[in-house]
């Protein structure tokens, strides 16, 4: 639609109505709006002026007509325009399809071409090709997206087509609907009119429906979404409502568990200052029990020698031997001590031994909890044989006749049940009767045990036999018998393929264990063993262990083979003798091999335990009472009685006496480690929530306890008054008495506070029972005074700052059931700091106030807080007061605080920052203090432009009494002076000024740029970089722009001003130029190269060291031999003579060393490559100053240095990073410059570089690209370098050109690039050659003879050139060319071909000698080259080139020879033969018979004479023969050749003139005849003249050539 244009398109749209009133619609649009609603309700009234209306109507009809006819028009025409175009751009895009066929192909070709040129290591054609495939790649990219963009084009431009057929099918649907309206109208105009109305009514009302059916519509979508978004905004709201809630919730439990964290974290760090100070008072405890220790030890030293002494002198003095009885005594005592140290082992050993029986008897019975009978249950079968068993053994007979109704409903009490033993055993004397009849136990199957056997009864003598002994033989003799007896017994049980393995026999109870037996007794237990294999099996009895056989018997009757899953009893009979805790095994042997069943047995012990260790009573008011119950339990078969006592009113004889016996014995260690394992129950009762009292109190007993071990006196029971503790908190009734086997007592506690405060009370459980560990338990309690109480009793407000106001809220809680009236009283002197409000409230019954405390410190505190506060710590302790009505003493709490100041110091005071320059700043730094004792955040605010403050801009935290480093940075931006100050101020909105001044420095010059950061640079690696020194002062005028100036001084002249830049000694910096002047508006270009390297005393430091320990070496490797030989020999001084003299000698060798250091390079470039290799890296930061002056460099006199001004000098800031070299050259002494020197154009020279990876890591590696039209080739290039390896590359230098080349190759590493300077020139070989023209003519030679010639060819290069010698008759294309056709048909221009006619022997016809060698600069070669033809022809030709390297040619000479049979020859005329001989062979005749079969030979003249037009002189027309006579070996009878010309009279004639027309020619010469011709008066022109002449060649022969005379007249040459 947009190519019909808008014209055509607006009247297409608006001249195309569908229905047959388009005119009414028209006159409607033209009328008025006002009247258009008349107009439609005229009815059937406007008829009657229907003629002028149509005549309206037919000229609108024909304007729309002829607006359709031009719109069609146009769509034709543009139709016929994109068709076109269209075929355009469809020839477009094929010759691009076929465009891009082609690059592909050519694409494919040059990628085989890149394959076959690698595979052949061609690297520079590589490098071409890959060029040409970049090429025709991105030519391939630009057609394809020309092809993209000319299809996009297409389809466009076919939609638009596809629219404008479409258009124009719409038009001439309109044209045609046009025509029929037109044609209908002219009939019927007044029908087609009521119509036309009919239809503008109905379309009129249907348009008045439509309209109010979109207002309706309109109205209901409002409201819909009026009520949608009601119903939103209400859902919003709600929702709001529910996250508002979930947030306060979730808010609210996040700040409850951030206030459990922090009250945890407090109780976290209060335990552990708890820890910490009981763990400082413990070890203050152990220090000073330690140094009494050592004292009394020490004492106890003292006294012994003391004794000793006295016992020493008393035996002398009787006369006695004083050592052997001091010996003797030493023997005696240390027997004693080993032998109570004995007997407490013994005696340690058996009490472990007794607890630990006692504790495995207790384990048991725990587990086996007794469950109470429940009244009014039904009777089990267990139930009554337990009845039965108690009454048995309360010596009860029941009732046979008893019914189980009339048993009593009461159970049995767990102590008669515990008294009872268990229904698999019965204990009774061993003569009375067997009691097992009367059991209750029935049968697992009826009717088994009706039949009683007979139990097996063995025979007393068996009984009375002892267990089995005797002698190691008889014991030896029985092994082996069981062996051989079992060994025939014990078979393998297979069922089903099946083996059994494992147990044969399974035991009910497993374990036979008799448990807190009565010495005396008889105990016995059945046992049940059933077969567990997995068929018949046999089971017999082998015996019990050795141990066990006087104590327990066996009865077992074997019961024979057995099935699987039968059962058989055994008795077991236990008769303690001794009381001891038994172990062992009872053997049975099966067929399938032995078994055992466990036996055991336990004695009686006692084990006693508390229910809880701590009694806590809480906090009770004083004269409260307060009860707990405290339960001891024997879980053991023995019972013990007991007694509770505190834990300070029982010291035992026996302990004190064993404790210092132990003490005696063991050494300071021991008796710490004793002391702490005596404490550790009390220790370990210790809970983590009790005050620091109670630590005290409890260090003070252990202290107490500790005294009487270590003082030497007689034992004694030391009793300590009772604590304050155990006075309010006492036992009740049943201190003392017996606790029965597995039994339980209770034991009241009651808690009497007295004096307010916590109390705190340890006792001990004391048992007569050695075995029993003595028991220990703490009871606690916490008593009041009154209802009204502080939780928090201290209120610590941490540290607090002068002139702030702090807060904090104070709870108090009562416990009285009535309302109290408080008073808030703050002490007097510190009224004016601090404030608790309100001062005067009530609180009420059961509950708690806040109270406000406001504390304001001011700098008046110090005096008016008096005792109340500390100058040095600067802690205030402020005393508070509750006062409650109707009571005397108040409630006391304490305000602590730290109050400390929040001044701020910054050192200096003022800063003078000097002159500074606009295009630099000047930095200085500052301490800033902070005095207080809280951290203060700061900040610099208000900061001038030309300020700043680091770090983070001059804001930050200090932290409490720290000193921070500050930098002011100054940068001016004009020159001026400056006079400001610097404002910091606190978080607390206090201000601290620092006064400053500066003077801003305007220089004339300055620079591009002011600081230069150089990459990383290896060591002899070069950075360059490029700044400008920029003159800008152009007017002295101020008030336009700021002139260069010093602060407030006169402005700078303008003018030139020069620079000088001021480098430092020894720097690896190069700055150029240095000095320089810059005129006003310019400026100068200035280079700063950086370059790395070595220092060279440092490399030459490293060279000499090497030097001297090689020389050293050697030396010493000289002098060793003889000195060992005369080492012995020779005395001191001549060993110091020698080595004086080696010293002497190694000094003058080091000398001379250091001097051939300087000459030779070897060693320096060594030392050199060490130290690089070595080289960690450096970074140099340097400021190089740049002075200025006012004037040229080149107006100074002589040396006389410029007035340069100290202000004005500007400042460059170079930054250096210098890195090892991550590549390092390890051939040719590392150097990175290689010359090839002088290599002949087209010749190739190869260098060998080795490169090594230093680096700590593998390097990828990266080559730059050389020139691929030069003459330098990387053949090698590889990707990756592994640390610490070295790779060879191979350079190749391949000149194309007589020049000097150079190129740099650069290997590129992530770490660094290495740089290699290649060099080489191109010498193109200069050779000359002696014959001129390039043709050497050997003249005629008579047939099988030869001839020689010589020519030279001189080597005027620098270099040697080897060369050799080709002739293209013996090419090998010499074949390929005879197959071709000669060159006299194919160009008339080349009759002759280079390789003429050949002997026919198959030799060559020319040979040269030499054929090949080498041509020293500037000396000649001579060559020499035969002709030796076996046959007569004209044409023996061939070429002869000069190969220079075997690759190029130098030179082309052309041979040419001709033969004869005889020795005279004519040479001259137009060529009428060929060329070419003809491959048969003529037969040659006789000399004799020659002249018989002469055939006449003819030459050929063409005279062209020229015409000219002017009236000069024309030269006549000019031809020239040859008549030569050949030089020969041959014997003739003539040595010359006589020639003559016959018909030279009429050749006259024809003016034609012959000089001379005879004559006679020697051996080896030459002679010409000239033939001149002239037209005669009568020439046609338009005829050629032609004649013929006889000549006559004699040599001992004839022979005749007709010469034919062909003479034109041309008008050009």
């Amino acid at each position: 639609m947009a190519a019909t244009g808008p014209v055509p398109g607006k009247g297409a749209l608006d001249h195309a109505p569908t229905s047959e009133g388009h005119r009414s619609e028209e006159l409607e649009s033209d009328s008025p709006p006002g009247e258009a609603a008349p107009d439609a309700h005229q009815g059937p009234h406007c008829l009657s002026d229907t003629g002028p209306l149509r005549q309206q109507w037919k000229a609108e009809d024909r304007v729309q007509a002829s607006h359709l006819r031009k719109s069609l028009d146009l769509l034709e025409k543009m139709r016929e325009d994109k068709q076109l175009f269209l075929e355009e751009t469809r020839g477009q895009l094929q010759a691009c399809r076929q465009r891009l066929e082609l690059l592909r192909q050519q694409q494919e070709n040059v990628t085989s071409r890149i394959a076959e040129e690698d595979a052949a290591h061609n690297t520079a054609a590589v490098g071409r090709l890959q060029a040409v495939s970049r090429r025709l790649r991105l030519e391939l990219q630009e057609k394809q997206e020309l092809q993209s963009k000319i299809k996009v084009v297409l389809t466009k431009n076919e939609n638009a087509l596809w629219h404008i057929e479409l258009e124009e099918g719409r038009f001439e649907e309109a044209w045609k609907t046009q025509q029929e309206q037109a044609e209908a109208t002219g009939r019927d105009p007044q029908a087609h009119g009521v119509q036309q109305l009919h239809r503008e009514r109905e379309a009129l009302g249907k348009a008045e429906r439509d309209q109010l059916l979109r207002i309706r519509r309109s109205l209901h979508a409002q409201k819909e979404r009026g009520l949608r978004h009601q119903k939103l905004v209400e859902a919003a709201q709600r929702s709001h409502r529910v996250a508002v809630g979930f947030l306060k919730a979730s808010l609210g439990r996040v700040q409850e568990r951030e206030r459990q964290q922090q009250a945890e974290a407090r109780e976290h760090v209060q335990r552990r200052m708890d820890a910490v100070l009981a763990l400082k008072a413990s070890i203050a405890a152990n220090r000073e029990t330690l140094r009494k220790f050592h004292a009394w030890g020490q004492a106890q030293a003292e006294l012994e020698a003391r004794r000793v002494q006295a016992e020493k002198e008393a035996v002398l003095a009787q006369g006695g031997d004083a050592y052997r009885h001091l010996c003797h005594q030493r023997r005696r005592q240390e027997l004693e001590a080993q032998k109570r140290a004995f007997e407490e082992e013994q005696k340690l050993r058996k009490r472990d031994i007794l607890q630990r029986l006692l504790k495995e008897a207790v384990e048991p019975k725990r587990k086996q909890a007794p469950q109470p009978a429940v009244s009014g249950r039904r009777w089990t079968l267990r139930d009554r044989t337990w009845r039965y068993v108690s009454d048995l053994t309360e010596g009860k007979v029941p009732v046979p006749g008893r019914s189980a109704p009339d048993i009593p409903a009461a159970a049995p009490e767990p102590a008669q049940l515990v008294k009872a033993i268990s229904s698999e055993s019965v204990q009774g004397d061993p003569g009375a009767p067997n009691q097992e009849e009367e059991t209750l136990a029935q049968p697992e199957i009826p009717g088994l045990w009706k039949e009683d056997p007979k139990p097996y009864q063995v025979p007393p003598e068996v009984v009375d036999q002892k267990p089995v002994g005797g002698t190691k033989m008889d014991k030896a003799i029985l092994a082996r018998t069981l062996q051989q007896l079992r060994g025939g017994l014990v078979h393998k049980q297979v069922v089903s393929g099946r083996e059994f393995t494992g147990r044969p026999f399974n035991s009910k109870p497993e374990l036979i264990h008799f448990q807190d037996f009565d010495l005396g007794k008889v105990y016995r237990k059945k046992i049940r063993l059933v077969n567990a294999s997995y068929t018949i099996n046999y089971c017999r009895l082998l015996g019990v262990d050795e141990h066990l056989r006087d104590f327990i018997h066996i009865d077992f009757d074997p019961p024979g083979p057995m099935s699987a899953g039968m059962s058989c009893e055994v008795h077991v009979t236990f008769k303690p003798m001794i009381n001891k805790d038994l172990e062992g095994s009872v053997t049975f042997l099966a067929q399938t091999g032995t078994f055992s069943v466990p036996l055991k047995c336990s004695t009686k012990k006692c084990s006693v335990s508390l229910d809880k260790e701590l009694i806590d009573f809480g906090s009770y008011l004083v004269g409260e009472t307060a009860t707990r119950t405290l339960t001891l339990t024997n879980v053991g078969g023995l019972g013990a009685s007991f007694s509770l006592l505190p834990a300070c009113e029982y010291d035992e004889l026996e302990e004190t006496q064993s404790a210092l016996k132990t003490s005696s014995l063991h050494t300071l260690e021991d008796k710490s480690v004793y002391d702490k394992a005596i404490s550790s129950p009390s220790e370990q009762q210790l809970d983590g929530n009790e005050s620091s009292q109670l630590d005290g109190k409890s260090r003070k007993e252990s202290e107490k306890l500790e005294e009487p071990e270590g003082i030497p006196a007689a034992p004694t029971v030391i009793t300590m008054p009772p604590s304050e503790g155990q006075m309010e908190i006492t036992l009740g009734e049943g201190t003392e008495g017996e606790i029965g086997p597995f039994c339980s007592v209770r034991v009241p506690v009651t808690f009497r506070p007295v004096v307010p405060g916590e109390v705190a009370a340890r006792f001990k459980v004391v048992f007569t029972n050695p075995l029993c560990p003595t028991l220990y338990f703490r009871a606690t309690g916490t008593a009041t005074d009154v209802p009204v109480w502080v939780p928090r009793p201290s209120v610590d407000l941490k540290i607090c700052m002068y002139d702030r106001l702090y807060q904090d809220s104070i709870v108090v809680h009562t416990r009285s059931k009535a309302a109290l009236r408080l008073r808030f009283e703050v002490c007097p002197e510190l009224r004016g700091h601090m404030e608790l409000l309100p001062e005067t409230g009530y609180i009420q019954a059961l509950s708690s106030c806040t109270v406000q405390l406001k504390f304001l410190p001011r700098h008046s505190l110090p005096e008016d807080a008096g005792k109340y506060f500390d100058q040095d710590s600067r802690v205030l302790e402020a005393p508070m007061s509750i006062w409650v009505s109707d009571q005397a003493k108040p409630v006391g709490f304490t305000v602590h605080a730290v109050v400390t100041t929040s001044d701020l110091e910054m050192k200096p005071s003022e800063l003078d920052f000097g002159h500074c320059t606009i295009y630099e700043a000047v930095r200085t730094e500052v301490e800033l203090c902070n005095h207080s004792l809280l951290p203060q955040e700061f900040g610099f605010v208000g900061l001038p432009k030309f300020v700043d403050v680091q770090p983070n801009d001059g804001f930050g935290t200090i932290l409490p009494l720290e000193t921070l480093q500050l930098e002011v940075t100054f940068q001016p931006t004009r020159a001026r002076e400056y006079n400001f100050e610097l404002v910091c101020k606190s978080e607390i909105n206090r201000c601290f000024r620092l006064s400053c001044r500066a003077v801003g420095v305007h220089p004339p010059l300055e620079l591009s740029h002011y600081q230069i950061k150089f990459a990383a640079t290896a060591l002899y690696s070069t950075s360059v970089a490029t700044l400008y020194v920029v003159n800008s002062h152009l007017s002295r005028n101020s008030l336009t722009h700021s002139v260069p100036r010093i602060g407030s001084a006169e402005a700078c002249p303008v003018g030139p001003t020069s620079f000088e830049f001021l480098l430092p000694t020894d720097s690896p910096i190069t700055i150029s130029p240095s000095v320089g002047t810059v005129l006003p508006g310019k400026r100068c270009l200035v280079q700063v190269a950086f370059r790395p390297v070595l220092p060279n005393t440092l490399i030459h430091q490293e060279a000499l060291q090497t030097l001297s320990k090689d020389t050293e070496a050697k030396a010493f490797r000289k002098d060793t031999v003889p000195q060992r030989k005369e080492f012995r020999k020779q005395s001191l001084a001549v060993l110091r003579l020698q080595g004086r003299e080696r010293g002497l000698r190694c000094s003058i060798i080091s000398h001379s060393q250091r001097q051939e250091l300087t000459a030779s390079a070897e060693e320096y470039q060594a030392a050199q490559a060490s130290l690089a290799r070595a080289f960690q890296g450096k970074f140099d930061k340097l400021v190089v100053p740049c002075v200025v002056a006012s004037g040229d460099i080149s107006d100074r006199k002589g040396s006389e240095p410029l007035s340069f001004s100290p202000h004005n000098t500007l400042y460059l800031e170079l930054w250096c990073p210098s890195v090892a070299p991550p590549i390092v050259v390890t051939s040719d002494k590392g150097k990175t410059i290689f010359n090839f020197g002088d290599v002949a154009v087209g010749h190739r020279s190869i260098k060998k570089v080795s490169i090594r990876n230093i680096s700590p890591e593998d390097l990828e590696v990266e080559f730059s690209v050389l020139n691929p039209n030069g003459p330098f080739v990387l053949l090698n290039p590889s990707s990756r370098l592994p640390t610490g390896e070295t790779q060879v590359l191979l350079l190749c230098f391949l000149p194309r050109e007589s020049t000097l080349d150079q190129e740099t190759l650069d290997i590129v590493t992530k770490r660094g690039t290495l740089t290699l300077t290649l060099l080489g020139t191109g010498v193109a070989p200069m050779i000359t050659c002696s014959i001129e023209g390039g043709v050497l003519n050997m003249g005629y030679v008579i047939a099988r003879e030869s001839v020689s010639s010589s020519f030279k060819l001189q080597n005027s290069s620098s270099l040697p050139i080897k060369f050799s010698v080709q002739l293209d008759s013996l090419a090998s294309s010499r074949v390929q060319d005879r197959q071709q056709l000669p060159r006299f048909l194919t160009s008339p221009a080349q009759r002759t071909e280079v390789v003429g006619s050949q002997n026919l022997s198959g030799q060559s016809v020319f040979s040269v000698v030499p054929v090949e060698g080498i041509m020293e600069p500037g000396k000649a070669q001579d060559f020499t080259v035969t002709f030796s033809p076996d046959h007569e022809s004209l044409y023996f030709s061939d070429r002869l080139q000069v190969v220079l390297f075997e690759k190029k040619v130098s030179h082309q000479i052309l041979l040419k020879g001709a033969a004869r049979e005889h020795m005279m020859f004519v040479e001259g005329g137009d060529p009428l033969d060929v060329p070419v001989e003809s491959l048969a062979m003529v037969p040659t005749s006789d000399p004799e018979h020659r002249e018989d079969t002469e055939e006449l030979k003819h030459i050929l003249l063409t005279l062209n004479y020229v015409q000219l037009d002017t009236g000069s002189a024309t030269p006549p027309a000019t031809r020239e023969l040859q008549v030569g006579c050949i030089r020969t070996t041959q014997l003739s009878p003539k040595k010359a050749v006589e020639f003559s010309l016959d018909s030279v009279a009429a050749l006259q004639h024809k003016g034609f003139s012959v000089e001379p027309s005879r004559g006679m020619v020697e051996r080896g010469q030459t002679k010409t005849i000239t033939i001149s011709w002239v037209p005669p008066a009568d020439f046609d022109p338009d005829h050629p003249l032609m004649v013929s002449a006889l000549l006559q060649l004699r040599a001992g022969m004839k022979e005749t050539y007709k010469i034919i005379f062909v003479a034109h007249v041309v008008t050009s040459p």
